[in-house]
């Protein structure tokens, strides 16, 4: 296991294999979002990018939650002390555009599959945050809210843009609206949640299914995560042409020589992401 530097306690991160690991550590409230979380995604992202050795970012939360989303009962003080905030609305409008790209649209542009690991609540930006991901897989305790209408807000790191994506329009309408307590099972039924684990040893088996996806062909997946990301944004013949590129590409790879060698002999094909 290698420790991956974050600069904060507040985010903890290690590579174990080629899975890495990035986990909000505020258990004790129950690992709302602060400053440091943000800067310690920013300064932990653009690594694991980099980082050729790790085919996988899991992301995932100390204790009994995943994120809770911001901290109310931090921003309650802050309202309090400063009579709502020294900000201006400009300032506050840069800071959070500023945020939201270092984690959301990072998981979005990060070469690696993200997953969202929900060992219990993911609630409001918590819930963002994980949709920002590929893909989420939860414990059968875990509970999703979008919770933003339940604190007078709007929604912020993605909601808007990633759950319509994912459940329809109208459906993601009506759980900002209404922000009902999902199970991990209703969250599966509306294909929120990939994959639903047993509470007992999840952040294990969490961990191996993402080295179980760590061993499929890298590169491959690496052109599946941009294909996909891109063809909700442009024409068909647009994502053609760059399908016919990343195809060649991956063809032309050992991975894809090493896999057609394993088919053939039967045997599981060893990946080096070349």
């Amino acid at each position: 296991m290698t420790e991956i530097d974050t600069g904060t306690n507040d985010l903890l991160g290690r590579v174990e294999g080629h899975v890495a690991i990035l986990s909000f550590n505020r258990p004790d409230r129950r690992n709302a979002l602060s400053d440091d979380v943000y800067a310690g995604f920013s300064r932990a992202l653009p690594v694991i990018a980099k980082d050729p050795n790790i085919r996988v970012l899991m992301v995932t939360g100390e204790g009994s939650a995943f994120c809770s989303g911001g901290d109310v009962k931090g921003m309650n003080e802050a309202n309090q002390s400063r009579g709502g905030g020294s900000f201006s609305t400009e300032a506050r409008i840069d800071r959070l555009r500023t945020i939201q790209g270092q984690v959301s649209l990072a998981f979005r542009t990060l070469p690696q599959p993200v997953v969202a690991a929900l060992p219990g609540a993911a609630a409001g930006a918590g819930l963002s945050i994980a949709l920002a991901a590929d893909l989420r897989i939860a414990a059968e305790r875990a509970i999703i809210m979008t919770a933003f209408a339940n604190v007078g807000a709007s929604g912020d790191f993605g909601t808007s843009w990633f759950l319509p994506r994912i459940i329809g329009e109208a459906k993601a309408k009506e759980l900002l609206f209404t922000t009902p307590r999902l199970s991990a099972r209703e969250a599966a039924d509306l294909h929120i949640i990939n994959k639903v684990l047993p509470d007992e040893n999840f952040a294990e088996a969490a961990l191996n299914w993402c080295h179980d996806l760590a061993q499929r062909a890298p590169i491959a997946l690496r052109y599946m995560k941009e294909n996909i990301n891109r063809a909700s944004e442009v024409s068909l013949k647009t994502a053609l042409d760059a399908e016919a590129v990343a195809m060649v590409r991956t063809m032309a790879s050992a991975d894809h020589k090493e896999a057609a060698a394993a088919f053939v002999e039967k045997r599981p094909p060893k990946f080096i992401g070349q």
